[in-house]
């Protein structure tokens, strides 16, 4: 049996059999990993490297960003900055049929925005959505149903943890990500938009409220007003290029801080659980990026990569059908897996292949984005589903039927941002961050 057909059968097993008796991702990436190269390098040289790898897997200034984005998320989730958004959303959508639904979706793309979280956004604008949706009559399977379909924007839509991820595997620049996830991002939202407005139109029940008057849609505006500006302090800074993205998500949690503290909804005492929440959350990403660390090393060492490249140019050498493979693949296996580790395992095995189909590694990122967006809303293994059942008071099985809607209209969106390369390239082409392929 050749090394890579070993390492490929090790991993694959090894990998699904442990997560099927429940032992946690990190461990199953690593373990089956570290065994490989053992087998492959002796026992000696195989825990050394292994070692080794975990540890060079997060030795990066840029990995910073991600724990302290995690920080500045944590920060808001306690500082009511949701409520606001929320407040502000209602102005903006007020006549469109089934207004409730509709600023839900435009508060989960304005959070996502400021948490770079899709949980974030499926627990905490969810939770307070959902009361106002029930009272005014929603079917709460179809209300929880939006605000899960609605959360994933975050994927894209910067400051995202995961295209953070994609751009450590991938060496892409970070700000040029941030500014392609924009279109795919308010794309996503749109089309759970316009599903809302065929379905509430039907239904007079849920028609739109009208506009506010003026002088309260400028005093909602006013009050979100500073969380909006994190936006431009944090994303305008990363993409100007004065600072760094690890050095704006320092200012981003500096800014949330201070943010939350004038507007009193968090205190001093608060500060060390806010610290305990947002460590808890970041050392399970960064550990699962140094366990990934191995795999990556294990398979480049087995040559599985090019053995995969060479396979699927032999079989295609169109872009359009290795695309569409590689999109079937990675919305099965980003089932059972978690957004991070999926583009952690994958990134490496797709990215020089779709660079010799003269895809753009940023291009790609989206892709992933999408798909891993879709992901995490199919079941049975989807965080971002299982939390907006539960803030809902629904079970998943009563929000499946509603969600399957929004999955397949996300699915063409998906189709429409992977072959049009301009939709996530034009922003930062027009930047000048990068030439398209």
């Amino acid at each position: 049996m050749s090394d890579a057909a070993l390492v490929a059968i090790i991993l694959v097993v090894g990998m699904f059999g442990l997560m099927a008796i429940g032992v946690s991702v990190s461990v199953s990436i690593g373990l089956p990993s570290a065994i490989c190269l053992v087998i492959l390098m002796g026992h000696d040289s195989g825990i050394f490297t292994s070692a080794q790898k975990i540890y060079n897997g997060v030795d990066s200034f840029a990995l910073l960003a991600i724990p302290l984005f995690v920080l500045a998320g944590a920060i808001m989730n306690q500082g009511g900055i949701a409520s606001r958004l929320i407040e502000f959303a209602k102005a903006l959508v007020g006549p469109m049929p089934g207004a409730l639904a509709q600023t839900n979706c435009v508060t989960n793309m304005l959070f996502s925005t400021i948490s770079g979280s899709s949980l974030a956004c499926a627990s905490a604008v969810g939770a307070i959505m959902s009361p106002e949706m029930e009272k005014d009559g929603y079917d709460m399977s179809w209300a929880a149903a939006v605000n899960i379909a609605s959360a994933p924007a975050g994927m894209m839509i910067p400051p995202s943890n995961t295209v953070i991820v994609y751009a450590l595997v991938s060496q892409a620049s970070v700000g040029a990500l941030f500014l392609a996830g924009y279109i795919p991002g308010i794309l996503w939202i749109a089309t759970c938009m316009v599903l809302v407005f065929l379905y509430a139109r039907k239904r007079p029940e849920l028609k739109g409220k009208g506009f506010p008057p003026f002088k309260d849609g400028m005093r909602a505006f006013l009050r979100a007003l500073p969380s909006l500006g994190l936006i431009v302090v944090v994303i305008g800074g990363i993409i100007t290029g004065i600072f760094t993205a690890t050095e704006g998500a320092a200012v981003a949690v500096s800014y949330a801080l201070i943010l939350s503290l004038v507007y009193r909804t968090v205190k001093i005492r608060d500060i060390p659980r806010i610290l305990l929440t947002a460590t808890r959350t970041a050392s399970v990403v960064i550990f699962l990026i140094g366990l990934s660390s191995i795999m990556s090393y294990a398979m480049v060492f087995a040559n599985i990569p090019n053995l995969i490249a060479d396979w699927l140019t032999s079989f295609t050498d169109s872009s359009v059908v290795f695309l569409l493979i590689m999109a079937v693949i990675l919305l099965i296996i980003g089932i059972p897996l978690d957004a991070t580790p999926a583009v952690l395992i994958f990134t490496p095995i797709f990215l020089p292949i779709a660079v010799q189909y003269g895809v753009h590694p940023v291009h790609l990122g989206m892709m992933m984005m999408f798909n891993m967006g879709l992901a995490i809303i199919s079941p049975p293994s989807a965080p971002v589903l299982f939390v907006g059942a539960r803030v809902a008071g629904k079970k998943v099985e009563d929000v499946i039927g509603p969600l399957m809607p929004f999955f397949g209209a996300l699915i063409v969106m998906l189709l429409i941002v992977q072959y049009v390369p301009a939709l996530s390239l034009w922003l930062p082409t027009a930047a000048g961050m990068i030439t398209p392929a």
